[in-house]
């Protein structure tokens, strides 16, 4: 892998020994000069104990804090280090961590802050339920509207990040649900969006966090925090 060394990826984990060990392992495959944190939302499997075994950095967060709240500890331990790049990849196995140097490349060649997985991007096609998909498809479009650019997965935990980027969701970064919400703040502190096109996969191990209650859950309360945070003032990235 080409461009800088000093590269992070983290893997928020919640109850996932099932597939940790194969994400951390493909990881080290396809991107062995990255340095591995997996971030532990307080699992009770002992996904925290199969990370450590495998000699991967791991932060067990004494409670729950959501997926927002694991992988802001994760930039604020990359800040702290003071990594270049971080990526973002999730801890079921769905993200496929052979497309990380494909990611990373917008970052490094100084044309993008954030570099965004893209499934519809890939093939079109992805796998859920209708409900699922119609709240995929209005947030990628609202996304996209409030951001003056075509987002077509704005879903996806699959991240790379510079540093101006992770430094400033280091500080702030929405707790539940934070991937438009953190794309929407993005754009207006003036940081640079793009896609790439990633294959994703099904998943095969242990059980999503979009429950069915979540499901009518997330448009409402993801709306709603959107609309407030348009209302407040949003600092440059430095």
């Amino acid at each position: 892998m080409n461009g800088p060394s000093r590269i992070l990826v983290i893997i928020p984990v919640l109850n996932e020994r099932n597939s940790i060990a194969r994400v951390i392992s493909e990881v080290r495959t396809t991107a062995p000069n990255c340095d591995i944190l997996v971030v532990d939302d307080a699992s009770n499997d002992g996904s925290q104990k199969i990370a450590r075994q495998l000699g991967a950095m791991v932060v067990d967060l004494p409670f729950n804090l959501g997926i927002g709240g694991a992988v802001q500890t994760g930039f604020k331990v990359a800040k702290q280090i003071g990594y270049e790049i971080v990526i973002q990849v999730d801890g079921d196995g769905q993200h496929d961590p052979s497309y990380i140097t494909n990611l990373i490349e917008p970052l490094v060649a100084g044309t993008s802050d954030i570099s965004i997985g893209s499934r519809h991007l890939y093939d079109g096609y992805f796998e859920s339920s209708f409900t699922r998909r119609a709240g995929m498809r209005f947030f990628s479009w609202l996304t996209s509207r409030l951001t003056s650019s075509t987002v077509t997965d704005c879903s996806s935990g699959f991240r790379a990040l510079n540093k101006k980027a992770y430094t400033l969701f280091s500080d702030s970064y929405p707790v539940d649900f934070p991937d438009a919400e953190a794309l929407i703040a993005a754009h207006r502190a003036g940081l640079r969006i793009c896609e790439i096109p990633t294959r994703f996969r099904d998943r095969d191990q242990g059980k999503s966090n979009l429950r069915t209650w979540r499901l009518f859950y997330y448009p409402v309360k993801e709306t709603f925090s959107i609309l407030v945070m348009l209302t407040r003032r949003q600092s440059n990235a430095s």
